[in-house]
């Protein structure tokens, strides 16, 4: 009679371990989604971060490109205007 409430016993100690192994894997499961979230958060943000850098050098290479045809343009009335008063 005593073997069998030792079983019994072992038996509803391991069920409650089983019960805590299951809770624990889940919430394992829980962290990694979390983590894995996380990631690519952080990847996401780096390719962000990688393309508003090439934007930024693309805006100022086309800002360069407008100074420079402002200045062509500029010259080329004045030279125009020489022309007209030459004329």
């Amino acid at each position: 009679m005593e073997v069998f409430k030792q079983h019994c016993q072992i038996a509803e100690e391991y069920h409650e371990v089983k019960k805590e192994i299951a809770l624990l894997e889940e919430r394992k499961k829980e962290l990694l989604a979390k983590f894995e979230q996380a990631e690519k958060e952080k990847l996401d943000a780096a390719q962000l971060a990688r393309e508003y850098e090439a934007l930024a050098e693309e805006n100022r290479t086309l800002k360069l490109a407008q100074s420079q045809c402002i200045e062509q343009l500029e010259k080329l009335r004045i030279q125009y205007q020489k022309r007209q008063g030459s004329s």
